[in-house]
C-alpha cells in the first residue's frame, strides 16, 4: 500500500508539518481542521462560524480525497469548552443527518491559534 498526501485549495493550508490528510490504500486521514477560512486566511468568530467552516474545512479535504462525509467512519471534535457543546452538536448534526459516524468529544486547554473547536475524521473510499 502506498500513501498518498491530500491537498486542496479550498481548506486551509497546513500551520505546521503536517499534511491536510493521509490516504493510505481506501482510508483517508485528514488532520485536525479549524474554522479558518481558506479565501482569508483568518479564523472565524465564534463558536458556531467556527464549527460551520471547520465541517465545510473537513468537506474540502474529503472531497479533495475523493470522498465525502457519507463516509466518515470516525470524528473526533476538541473543544476548548464543554459547556458549548449543545450548539456544536446541533451544527454537527446538520451534517451527519442520518447513520452518523462515531465520535469522540474531549475538552482540551487550548488549540492552534486561539480556535474554540478542532475536528478530525476518518472516512473510507468506497469500493468502484
Amino acid at each position: 500500500m502506498r500513501r498518498e498526501i491530500v491537498h486542496t485549495e479550498k481548506a486551509p493550508a497546513a500551520v505546521g508539518p503536517y499534511s491536510q490528510a493521509v490516504r493510505v490504500g481506501n482510508l483517508i486521514f485528514t488532520a485536525g481542521q479549524i474554522g479558518i477560512d481558506p479565501a482569508t486566511g483568518q479564523l472565524r468568530e465564534g463558536l458556531e462560524a467556527q464549527t460551520r467552516q471547520v465541517m465545510s474545512n473537513l468537506q474540502a479535504v474529503l472531497k479533495a480525497a475523493g470522498a465525502d462525509l457519507s463516509t466518515v467512519v470516525k470524528t473526533t471534535i476538541y473543544m476548548i469548552d464543554l459547556s458549548a457543546f449543545k450548539t456544536v452538536n446541533t451544527i454537527y448534526g446538520e451534517y451527519f443527518p442520518e447513520s452518523p459516524p462515531a465520535r469522540s468529544t474531549v475538552q482540551v486547554a487550548a488549540l492552534p491559534l486561539g480556535a474554540l473547536i478542532e475536528i478530525e475524521a476518518v472516512a473510507f473510499l468506497p469500493e468502484e
